[in-house]
């Protein structure tokens, strides 16, 4: 999955391209953006936890953010990872791709279950009333990188993430389909 991830890196050198993905959205009962990490079919970002991203945006976002932003994220919980993906959807304009995994782990499956509504990894249900920020230590993240999104807007003055419904999936990687094809030609299309 990891040489996948990368080959496709490879193609793609301009986006973040990983695994575990989240998305963005307008809230308009709120009149804000929020944030999910549900299982849908759109994503706006990748974590950095397990993702390939060119080291040019590393030296950006080390090196070259203004002061004001870098003071913004350090001010707030759990924004890094949000604010790189902002960093390189602006320059870009492009969304990030995610690779999908060839099958679940037992630990990743066990936490699932464990999991509150809303939380990472959690299925999707029907969109649930937005429970009480900070009631958990789940909300209050989430509130927080809600907090991080709708302040990154902010100080862009616009959204620059770009959702996508994209996912590469590694079932034929390194297999011999295409030689396997060449005995069957007129599946071929001239």
């Amino acid at each position: 999955q990891v040489d996948f991830a990368f080959s496709v890196w490879l193609s793609f050198p301009e986006r973040i391209v990983g695994f575990p993905t989240q998305s963005h959205f307008w809230d308009a009962e709120r009149g804000r953006w929020g944030y999910t990490s549900k299982w849908t079919n759109e994503l706006s970002m990748v974590l950095t936890a397990a993702a390939f991203y060119h080291r040019y945006y590393h030296s950006l976002f080390t090196e070259y953010l203004p002061a004001g932003l870098r003071e913004l994220v350090d001010g707030l919980a759990a924004c890094e990872d949000i604010l790189l993906n902002v960093l390189v959807a602006a320059v870009t304009k492009l969304p990030p791709i995610k690779v999908t995994q060839r099958k679940q782990h037992k630990e990743g499956v066990a936490r699932q279950a464990e999991c509150a509504e809303g939380a990472a990894g959690t299925p999707p249900g029907p969109h649930p009333a937005p429970a009480a920020a900070g009631s958990t230590a789940g909300g209050r993240r989430l509130s927080q990188r809600r907090d991080c999104l709708d302040r990154l807007a902010d100080w862009f003055g616009y959204m620059p993430l770009v959702s996508s419904r994209l996912r590469l999936d590694p079932v034929l990687f390194k297999d011999q389909v295409s030689v396997l094809r060449k005995k069957y030609p007129s599946l071929e299309k001239p």
